[in-house]
């Protein structure tokens, strides 16, 4: 763990050419150290919340850049700790050398992560809203960046308070009851503490009902179209950007590799990736790429089998569907411009297939394309109507933990079982859904999350 008495600082904006580039610091001696290298009205004086212009200078008085420095002081900044930030100009120097002369003065260059990790060490936010701070700034769908905002302004953490009030009140009952036994007649947990137990175990299931789709939104999912060789994959691919990224042509086989592209679709950012034509036999070049097609089939979330819809089905569409058995398919009968020979019940009867979704297109005249992705929308958002709560994998991993330690609870109590076990249960739970909030967190575990943020933040 980082050292809480120092002053650290860092550069907080991205590098590159911009019009400004601001210099972070924060701590018990981030007025003192600013002041040091500004000149232009002393710092220490300046009241909370305000705005002074002036210039940087390094230890000799040389002018570096002319800045602006906000002054925070504590409680009232991010950190909870003091906080200057000296906006200068963009560009990689300027702001180089104002965070030199912070340095040169007594500040310390901040870790990954280490401003919003004293935000969370002080209090000023739990830690499922400091790991929202790291999803804001990477979110790349307008749905992410609501995820996120939600989760930073403390969605998540209200109903994971009002589920942990809840576990606390019963676990401390049943402690009691523990506790003075032949007062209150045996040490078995009564139908109400049972009933509540169970009430909790609901709220933790229904915020983990959407995990799936908030997952999706938070870090995209990859859809694969699949099909035997010149049923239209590539045009279909095409389609759906909206541009002419695959290359089709008319001689079966054209897709030796994978061709993979990012749009976004329902608010999910979804990568579409076009796939050469699986069937045996082929050149090397081709055998290759049937190789790629069925790893790429293997990482997807969801897939889009083209059939040529005017075309007889062949043995090769027959072990296709029996791959497919165990997925999320949308069946998407192309070349719908043409007279029908395939329909939906030809398709069923593969292999004892069954879809879960269906569309009739055209990637020539782009009918039915549309539709294609409304369809692809809907089974993106799945049952996401109570979504966006739980979209960090680490927090549905010790949410599912404490829902099972919650069922074994219930069961226990159910059973009459002693209550020195549903305690135990109970206390599990806790400790699971407060590795969340970050009420029960390792040092370790901390060091981890915060890694992956960016310096200055």
């Amino acid at each position: 763990m980082r050292d809480l008495d120092d002053t650290i600082a860092a550069i907080a904006t991205a590098p590159g050419g911009a019009g400004l580039a601001v210099v972070r610091l924060s701590g018990t001696r981030a007025i003192a150290i600013a002041d040091a290298a500004f000149a232009g009205g002393g710092l220490a004086s300046a009241p909370a919340n305000t705005l002074r212009h002036g210039w940087a200078v390094a230890p000799d008085g040389a002018r570096l850049d002319e800045v602006v420095a906000a002054v925070y002081r504590a409680p009232h900044s991010y950190t909870r700790e003091d906080v200057v930030e000296l906006s200068c100009h963009g560009g990689r120097l300027s702001a180089e050398r104002v965070l030199g002369a912070l340095l040169g003065a007594g500040a310390r260059l901040a870790g990954p992560g280490e401003f919003t990790l004293r935000a969370f060490l002080n209090g000023r936010l739990d830690l499922a809203q400091a790991e929202a701070v790291a999803d804001v700034i990477e979110a790349e769908t307008s749905s992410a960046h609501a995820l996120a905002l939600a989760q930073l302004a403390g969605e998540l953490s209200a109903r994971l308070v009002a589920i942990t009030e809840r576990l606390r009140d019963a676990a401390a009952e049943v402690e009691a009851r523990i506790d003075f036994a032949e007062d209150v007649g045996g040490v078995e947990v009564p139908a109400p503490l049972a009933e509540a137990i169970a009430g909790a175990e609901s709220g933790l299931a229904v915020l983990l009902e959407g995990a799936a789709y908030a997952r999706a939104i938070r870090e995209g999912v990859r859809v694969a179209l699949v099909g035997r060789p010149n049923v239209g994959k590539s045009s279909l691919f095409n389609a759906l950007l909206g541009e002419h990224r695959a290359i089709v042509t008319a001689e079966p086989g054209t897709t030796r590799d994978l061709v993979s592209e990012p749009v976004e679709i329902a608010g999910i950012r979804v990568t579409l990736t076009d796939t050469a034509g699986l069937r045996e036999g082929g050149g090397e070049a081709e055998s290759e790429g049937v190789a790629r097609a069925r790893a790429a089939l293997e990482r997807s979330g969801l897939v889009i089998w083209v059939i040529d819809a005017a075309a007889a089905l062949e043995e090769g569409d027959r072990a296709l569907a029996a791959s497919l058995a165990e997925r999320r398919v949308i069946v998407a009968l192309n070349k719908s411009d043409l007279p029908a020979v395939v329909g939906r019940a030809e398709v069923e009867a593969l292999a004892g297939a069954s879809p879960c979704a269906w569309a009739r297109v055209s990637a020539r005249t782009g009918a039915g394309v549309r539709e294609l992705e409304s369809t692809l929308a809907r089974l993106l958002a799945g049952d996401g109507g109570t979504a966006g709560a739980v979209a960090n994998p680490r927090h549905v991993e010790a949410l599912e933990r404490a829902l099972a330690a919650l069922a074994r609870a219930r069961e226990a109590a159910a059973d009459r079982a002693p209550g020195e076990i549903v305690a135990l249960e109970l206390r599990e739970s806790l400790g699971a859904v407060g590795e969340v909030t970050g009420e029960t967190v390792s040092e370790d575990l901390l060091d981890r999350i915060f890694r992956r943020f960016c310096v200055g933040k």
